[in-house]
């Protein structure tokens, strides 16, 4: 199902949006050295109630997974990338920590991922994979807008991966948002520009790049959910929901002034 949304239904897109940020820079901002996991998923599920919101991931139960995911957001480590399942970890110096989170808000979802290091231990290869994703979803970003097609944006996401030199896996990418978590088009992250599905005003889209150091195959955790470099390479995964409008993209995932990390 591809959803495009009405002015009303875009307006609360954007608080949506900037309720999954703010979360987002705050779990950052708690996340240090001594930090557990599952007190990144506790804080979570406390900012989601009090904002009267809903989590798209406690009962999410897709054919990719093994049974409700049953926690609040994504804490990937390391060599996980992608649906990382809290557990009893506490987070040391020198991690690099992957924050997905999506949440729905008066019937809209959003859906973002940031990814950073943890403590004070200088980490040039990591910082360098988070920047190449943050810079590929800028690409995708401004590849984006109406009469744009989703081979343009993985084209110019994918462009950014190929050229420093990492690896692409096709099994996971970007993807429509709207009145659920997941929808059509499916955004791969790299293809031909020019093919597939032409963007609408009030189409939502969640782009992600993300990448593993050395290899593009995954593993799959005991827990049935947390996906992992084959090789046990670090990883990074960064992700915007944006919309499509007359002018172009808007990002919805912006954090509240003031509350960026």
């Amino acid at each position: 199902m591809i959803e495009i949304l009405s002015a009303a239904s875009l307006a609360r897109a954007r608080v949506t949006g900037a309720l999954v940020a703010d979360i987002l820079q705050s779990m950052k901002r708690r996340a240090t050295v001594g930090t557990n996991l599952l007190e990144i998923d506790a804080w979570t599920r406390e900012m989601i109630f009090e904002a009267r919101a809903a989590s798209c991931y406690v009962a999410y139960e897709p054919s990719f997974g093994r049974g409700p995911f049953g926690h609040y957001i994504c804490t990937s480590v390391n060599d996980a990338v992608l649906h990382g399942k809290p557990h009893d970890y506490t987070l040391a110096d020198g991690d690099l920590l992957t924050l997905d989170l999506a949440v729905s808000l008066d019937g809209v979802v959003a859906d973002s991922a940031i990814s950073f290091l943890i403590g004070d231990t200088a980490h040039p290869e990591s910082l360098a994979m988070i920047q190449t994703t943050e810079r590929a979803l800028a690409a995708g970003i401004a590849a984006a807008g109406p009469g744009a097609r989703i081979g343009d944006l993985s084209h110019a996401i994918g462009s950014v991966l190929s050229e420093a030199g990492y690896p692409i896996n096709t099994q996971f990418g970007g993807h429509g948002v709207g009145s659920t978590m997941h929808q059509d088009p499916h955004i791969v992250n790299t293809g031909r520009a020019g093919r597939g599905y032409k963007l609408q005003p009030g189409l939502l889209l969640a782009l992600e790049p993300w990448i593993m150091a050395d290899t593009d195959e995954l593993r799959t955790d005991p827990d049935g959910w947390t996906l992992r470099s084959a090789t046990g390479a670090r990883t990074a995964h960064s992700e915007h929901t944006i919309a499509i409008t007359e002018d172009g993209a808007e990002i919805l995932t912006v954090p509240t002034p003031g509350t960026a990390a």
